[in-house]
């Protein structure tokens, strides 16, 4: 029921924005309104258009007034992620997986490990 009431509630939202947007600019605050050339009259497009806003407008009102209300109420509180199982809270060794070691490698415990070598003198020749 709210699904299909707020899809309306976004097509009315639409609507009313489209109607505000083609109404005819009496200050000229954008500079795009005004010409006597439309598709209707300027008296009838004037009319027409500001009680097509006034329609959407109280619909638009309307059904934000029953989405509140559903909301209020808990109407339409499910959501996938309440319908999830919830994930363990601590994981042990035993719950990772254990990856094989690549084939020909052997890793040696830290204190095992073979130093690494003293790096040699450089020998540089001498110009004589």
């Amino acid at each position: 029921m709210a699904t299909i009431i707020l899809i309306v509630h976004l097509m009315i939202a639409i609507a009313l924005v489209a109607s505000v947007l083609l109404q005819r600019s009496e200050g000229g605050a954008l500079g795009i309104g005004g010409g006597g050339d439309g598709f209707v009259s300027s008296r009838g497009a004037g009319s027409m258009l500001t009680r097509t806003t006034a329609i959407l407008a109280a619909m638009f009102m309307t059904t934000s007034l029953v989405l509140g209300i559903l909301a209020s109420r808990g109407g339409s509180a499910d959501s996938v992620l309440d319908r999830v199982a919830p994930a363990p809270q601590t994981l042990s060794d035993d719950d990772l997986p254990q990856v094989p070691a690549p084939l020909g490698t052997e890793f040696a415990p830290a204190e095992e490990a073979p130093a690494a070598p003293e790096p040699a003198e450089p020998s540089v020749p001498r110009a004589e």
